[in-house]
């Protein structure tokens, strides 16, 4: 089995105060964040940053000292079992928009509930929770 390691954000923009989470549609067709594989000497930190940059064209955005959750889920690929795991951050962003990456295919700013009832997959959907309930308890406003 080959090990993989993501990293990428939870990323959020308050709008007319309201709080709206980016997600993202990979070509498979999953709801996600934007997250992508550690390239050489990076840190996650780093990683999470590039990839919210390369992603979703987003750069006037800072991550938030204080959370890192993790999710782990095994797939195949080109005949090889890979066990990958994700590391997560929380980011605000100040940019009221996003630009599509070719690597997905639609984007959308999503309030919490209904990003919890689009997001596909259960890590990303428990970490998102976790992610609500420490923004509230840490950065409101």
């Amino acid at each position: 089995m080959i090990e993989a390691t993501s990293a990428g954000a939870i990323l959020f923009r308050d709008t007319r105060g309201r709080r709206e989470y980016l997600l993202l549609k990979s070509r498979p067709g999953d709801w996600e964040f934007p997250k992508g594989g550690v390239e050489g000497g990076e840190e996650l930190q780093q990683t999470a940053i590039r990839e919210v940059r390369e992603e979703a064209g987003i750069s006037d955005f800072r991550l938030l000292d204080g959370f890192r959750e993790d999710y782990d889920y095994v797939f195949e690929a080109s005949g090889d079992t890979i066990h990958k795991t994700v590391h997560l951050f929380v980011a605000r962003s100040h940019e009221a928009s996003a630009e599509l990456s070719e690597e997905h295919r639609d984007m959308q700013w999503r309030d919490y509930d209904q990003a919890i009832n689009t997001i596909t997959q259960d890590g990303p959907r428990e970490i998102l929770e976790d992610a609500h309930e420490f923004i509230d308890e840490n950065f409101e406003g």
